[in-house]
């Protein structure tokens, strides 16, 4: 598995550098990032084989935290951002859609589709559309 640190600047970002970086991990080079495609490494951010992320697509590692009733950005000062590790399996497709904090993986065969906004881990070999984003069939 190879470790890419200095990849296109239009790919991969480190919004909150201060506070947590991580890396983006490929298994292989049969993995397709488009140029318009985001990806937060505050965790790190693990692709398989053959899987393929479409402009667009949005893959975000951290959240900030939302409680009480202070001040958020005093709150992010204090505490910082939560922020966590992806794994995305082989054969996953996702087309321009957003991939939400709170999904900590997706498995083999997924796919996503356009405008999609993935709140929860999916199935594996289910095809997911909306938002939020619900199964609509099988691969």
């Amino acid at each position: 598995m190879s470790e890419i640190r200095n990849a296109a600047e239009i790919v991969i970002k480190w919004p909150h550098g201060d506070l947590h970086q991580g890396n983006l991990m490929l298994e292989d080079e049969t993995i397709f990032i488009s140029p318009g495609a985001y990806i937060d490494l505050t965790g790190t951010v693990t692709i398989g084989s053959y899987s393929m992320i479409g402009e667009g697509t949005k893959i975000l590692t951290h959240d900030h935290y939302h409680e009480g009733r202070r001040p958020l950005l005093l709150v992010q000062r204090e505490k910082g951002v939560k922020w966590q590790d992806k794994r995305i399996g082989k054969d996953v497709w996702l087309h321009g859609c957003i991939i939400l904090y709170q999904v900590t993986e997706i498995p083999d065969g997924v796919v996503v589709g356009v405008g999609a906004v993935l709140t929860k881990n999916p199935e594996s070999y289910g095809i997911y559309a909306g938002n939020p984003a619900r199964k609509i069939r099988e691969r």
